[in-house]
């Protein structure tokens, strides 16, 4: 049982950041911001999650048959994540590569504490054992003060896990693997890093959201491991019985010159590669959704739309199904991960191939942060324009990636990830 309140803030804006800050004292916190951005399929502007009451950690043995388990029993609120190497539990597949960062491969907790945002008013969802901390904790809110941060006098020192010419060798092997007919696509990432390094987890989440100011921002704090994420892809919404797929592939630049942006943005649109990379996704969504979908339900709603972000233009289509009533809500998410936008076509083979040619473990990169409701509502997005850090390891790590087609060209490929990577490294470097 939870105890609701409702508390009217005059500036929500300043209210969010305050709350920020004071999450900070617990061990687990999930907050995931819309950053007020025009979108479909909104449920809240923001949520925050704090303090856990109970928690389930696996790895990825069973691991969407014990959060099936958690999940059913729990009935209440759970936050938490997937990351990408629980494609070993859906296939018979591996992950080998080097891990700096040391992430459980699925970690869901309920919550003590919730606070939910719509406009001016916060509804606040407290577990009933704590119910009488809310007007403590409410004071403790309003008198936090958003001090300023003092910048790192180390610089922070980025490393390439894959360098420039090998980066063009593996995709190249990518490439032969297309034309040979294995695959379709792939999408194949690559690590930055930084080594003994320390960064304050919070600041740097602030900096990266305020130069992106994404649809689906995420701070997520397990004790000592961090995720500070600008990603604008939602992997997978459950609406009561429908079920909303919005996969991005298509990026571009951006100009601050008006009309030199408006051109980057039309050509993204008409540009015959990147849609057909992105049709090649959707298909590949469409087929996933199909599994648990009510036959002839699933239905493309809005195909190869470009979208305007502060950093890059996305070009995103979304897909839609309906289920049954009967239908387990994680044997959705089990039938459709990892998201096609972060793997590849035919999923399986891309899959296999670039376990084989990537150097690190991908962990929470390109997996999923998200929460299901007491009903069995969830929203999950897709882990990518992220930072990640393990503060014990005082290890660094942001990953990109883009999809590799027969049309690539390997020099463009990796023009496009430095431009994904940009606000990732501003943040850490400047």
């Amino acid at each position: 049982m939870r105890t609701k309140y409702t508390h009217k803030v005059d500036n929500p804006e300043q209210f969010k950041q305050k709350l920020l800050v004071w999450s900070q004292r617990f061990k687990e916190v999930v907050w995931l911001d819309s950053n007020n951005y025009l979108q479909s399929y909104t449920s809240f502007e923001a949520i925050l999650a704090v303090d856990s009451v109970n928690s389930i950690q696996s790895d990825y043995h069973h691991a969407f048959n014990n959060l099936k388990h958690y999940q059913s029993n729990c009935k209440d609120w759970i936050f938490g994540y997937l990351t990408y190497d629980l494609k070993n539990d859906v296939e018979n597949l591996y992950s080998n590569n080097f891990d700096g960062l040391q992430f459980p491969e699925l970690y869901f907790f309920q919550p003590k504490k919730i606070f939910l945002f719509k406009g001016n008013e916060v509804v606040v969802l407290y577990i009933e054992a704590y119910k009488n901390d809310f007007e403590n904790d409410l004071n403790e809110i309003e008198k936090t003060s958003l001090k300023t941060f003092e910048k790192t006098e180390e610089p922070i020192k980025i490393k390439l896990r894959i360098h420039k010419d090998e980066y063009f060798e593996k995709v190249n092997t990518v490439l032969e693997h297309i034309h040979r007919g294995d695959i379709y696509e792939a999408n194949f990432c690559q690590e930055f890093y930084a080594e003994d390094t320390l960064i304050n987890p919070l600041e740097t989440y602030f900096k990266l959201n305020n130069i992106s100011k994404p649809p689906f921002a995420t701070f997520l704090k397990l004790k000592e491991l961090y995720l500070l994420s600008a990603s604008p892809e939602r992997y997978l919404k459950k609406q009561d019985n429908n079920i909303i797929a919005q996969p991005i592939k298509g990026t571009s630049k951006r100009s601050e010159n008006l009309k030199e942006d408006a051109k980057l943005k039309l050509a993204l649109f008409e540009d015959e590669k990147e849609r057909s990379e992105n049709i090649m996704i959707l298909d590949l969504m469409r087929n996933d959704l199909s599994k648990t979908a009510i036959k002839g339900s699933v239905r493309v709603e809005e195909l190869c739309k470009v979208y305007t972000f502060k950093q890059v233009h996305q070009m995103i289509s979304t897909v839609t199904s309906q289920i049954d009533k009967n239908v387990h809500p994680v044997d959705v998410l089990k039938s459709t991960f990892p998201m096609g936008s972060m793997t590849g076509a035919p999923k399986i083979s891309a899959m296999n191939i670039i376990e084989e040619l990537e150097e690190t473990k991908r962990g929470l990169y390109s997996g999923a942060v998200g929460y299901f409701s007491p009903e069995g509502d969830f929203d999950f997005n897709v882990v990518i324009r992220s930072i990640l850090y393990n503060e014990t390891n005082k290890y660094v790590s942001y990953s990109v990636g883009g999809a590799i087609t027969a049309k690539s060209d390997p020099l463009k490929e990796y023009e496009e990830c430095l431009v994904k990577a940009k606000a990732m490294r501003e943040v850490l470097e400047n």
